[in-house]
């Protein structure tokens, strides 16, 4: 970074400089936590000699801290991943089910939102449409910062929710589905979309927006040729931006694809892949007759699930992590 002609490939040197600014944090918390535990080290020598019974609540809240510092630290060493420390773009889509399916696609929504505002990431919602009753049928989001892609792919899949239905008289148990996909933001310079491969369609939108969203030509259709691979967006900004945004989420889903056809193919090596379909849920969410929130792929589980649907997401993501590394 130091060298003279280091600006003269910009997209180059935004890349590195992003590469930089992520190790240089990452170096800064280890440090950091390192001094914070010598300072730790050094008052509990202080109140054994003194024997100050007072501090002891005092430290053991202290060490809670940076046991919990440490664990968020360390979860970082598994992500090296491509895209790991990129932002990322999530998509939640109700399955069947009506009202019910609509309702809980929103209510994973409000947890992942509760999970980004915690840990102080921004999020920004793309595209949108309402349910007729209640709910969203799907939701287009945008989670921005240093590692969400690489926490939020563990939420990928089905998600499965069991529980007494608000939305009848009889209040009886309902089952519904909602399907989350989660891509990573990528960059010009980290991997290039052929636009010979690709077609744009302008249209007009439709569902809640108000009357200019339905008589102008705002919403846009994206296709990629080869794979039939699909994107529309529509909302109430203007057809540029809907365009930007469409091409954006095109080029994150083919460099998904690619990254998911040489997983598959080691995978299949090994015999261990199974598709993400409809059928294989990822987690369920049991709210009747008994409480609980289990992942089918690691087996973690909790009865706390009103933490969970909050946004206490980060017991699932480490047991993910760790169950991915071992794959690996």
């Amino acid at each position: 970074m130091g060298q003279p002609y280091f600006w003269q490939d910009n997209l180059t040197a935004q890349k590195i400089s992003r590469e930089f600014t992520t190790l240089k944090n990452h170096a800064e918390a280890w440090k950091n936590l390192e001094t914070e535990i010598h300072d730790l080290e050094g008052l509990v020598e202080l109140a054994v000699v003194e024997s100050d019974k007072a501090l002891e609540s005092e430290l053991q809240a202290k060490f809670k801290r940076l046991e919990a510092q440490f664990e968020r630290i360390r979860l970082t060493t598994f992500l090296g991943g491509k895209y790991d420390n990129h932002s990322a773009i999530l998509s939640i889509h109700a399955g069947a089910g009506g009202t019910d399916a609509q309702d809980w696609a929103e209510i994973l929504l409000r947890m992942y939102l509760r999970w980004a505002e915690a840990r102080g990431l921004k999020t920004q919602v793309i595209d949108e449409s309402r349910g007729t009753e209640a709910g969203i049928k799907s939701v287009v989001f945008e989670v921005m910062g240093e590692y969400a892609y690489g926490y939020l792919k563990s939420e990928a899949g089905v998600h499965r929710l069991v529980r007494q239905s608000p939305f009848n008289s009889s209040a009886s148990r309902e089952t519904s589905f909602a399907l989350v996909e989660v891509l990573p933001i990528i960059e010009q310079e980290e991997f290039k979309l052929n636009m010979d491969d690709v077609e744009l369609e302008a249209k007009t939108s439709r569902g809640h927006g108000g009357q200019s969203v339905n008589t102008t030509y705002s919403a846009i259709r994206a296709v990629h040729k080869p794979t039939g691979t699909t994107v529309t967006i529509q909302n109430e900004r203007s057809q540029a931006q809907n365009k930007e945004q469409a091409i954006k989420i095109l080029t994150a889903k083919i460099a998904h694809l690619e990254e998911q056809r040489q997983l598959e193919e080691r995978l299949k090596l090994r015999g261990e892949y199974h598709s993400a379909e409809w059928g294989n849920q990822i987690r369920s969410y049991v709210l009747h007759p008994y409480k609980m929130v289990k992942d089918h792929r690691t087996n973690y589980e909790t009865s706390d699930t009103q933490s969970v649907l909050d946004g206490d997401l980060d017991e699932f993501i480490k047991a993910y992590l760790e169950f991915s590394l071992e794959r690996q």
